[in-house]
């Protein structure tokens, strides 16, 4: 009985050695870049709070989960910021958060990998990749990413001759393991 016991704790041990690790976000950084009026105007978002279970040699058991606080946008204007937390933009009243969730992973090469994400700001859902490098150590992880979004798509203010629609965003993600 006491042989099995400890051949259970042997295997028990050894497939949690395997499973997807889950890492903690220790710092991050959200920010954003879009033209007005031919000018680039830029901000960040804080309240990063995210679930990710990344492990670069099984992508497809990995996920990642995350969202951010739209009340903390911060485009060093707060005039600006209040505007944009107002219905015709973000409506933080409605729709307080902007979340993406991870449906498929794929590796480029070394440390680069491309994920497919579902965003939703506003309550609107699209699928867009994100191109990102991860490195890892023993005890750290850091994701580094880019990518473009229209606001049209997400009703995120209305048309414009002044704005520009695309929207250049940037994430860090720093975490534990």
């Amino acid at each position: 009985m006491k042989k099995y016991s400890i051949l259970i704790i042997a295997l028990l041990m050894f497939i949690g050695a395997w499973a997807q690790v889950k890492q903690t976000v220790t710092k991050s950084s959200v920010t954003y870049e879009i033209k007005n009026m031919g000018i680039k105007t830029n901000g960040k978002f804080g309240g990063v709070q995210a679930d990710i279970n990344f492990d670069k040699a099984n992508l497809a058991g990995s996920s990642i989960e995350a969202s951010i606080d739209v009340n903390t946008i911060d485009s060093d204007n707060a005039m600006r910021d209040n505007h944009l937390k107002a219905e015709d933009y973000f409506d933080v009243a409605k729709y307080p958060r902007i979340t993406m969730k991870s449906t498929s992973f794929k590796q480029k090469g070394g440390n680069n990998f491309v994920g497919l994400f579902n965003i939703v700001i506003k309550g609107k859902t699209k699928a867009v990749e994100v191109p990102f490098t991860y490195t890892d150590s023993a005890n750290m992880a850091l994701f580094k990413g880019s990518f473009k979004i229209n606001r049209q798509d997400f009703g995120v203010g209305g048309k414009s001759m002044v704005l520009s629609d695309d929207v250049n965003v940037t994430l860090a993600v720093e975490t534990s393991k």
